[in-house]
């Protein structure tokens, strides 16, 4: 049985998921697991590999959603998806993308990570 905050997180998870199927991209993995972290979302938007993070607040009070992603957070995820590109055997384009919900609002913002 999941947590409430568990619970919110999933539900959050679906509605990106289905807010990006929309706009075109492809699921090739949800909840991607390592011991450097997790990836909510990975997609496909056309020959571009993209990992997805999913951040919902209730409101914006403290920051929103988008403040949420720390600078650690960052490097989690830069470590997480470079874990799970040394697996594969052809190295696509990537980007780092964010699906922000603060309340009902939903925000996509592309390329928010730069990596070098």
């Amino acid at each position: 049985m999941l947590s409430e905050s568990q619970n919110i997180g999933y539900k959050a998870e679906e509605n990106a998921l289905s807010f990006l199927v929309r706009q075109g991209l492809d699921v090739v993995e949800r909840n991607f697991r390592c011991r450097f972290g997790e990836i909510d979302l990975i997609m496909r938007d056309g020959d571009v590999l993209v990992f997805v993070e999913v951040r919902k607040r209730k409101n914006s009070f403290f920051g929103g959603a988008l403040a949420s992603i720390s600078t650690a957070k960052q490097r989690r995820l830069v470590s997480t998806a470079r874990f799970y590109l040394s697996r594969t055997s052809f190295l696509p384009l990537c980007r780092f993308d964010v699906v922000a919900f603060d309340g009902n609002e939903c925000q996509w913002l592309k390329n928010v990570i730069e990596v070098e």
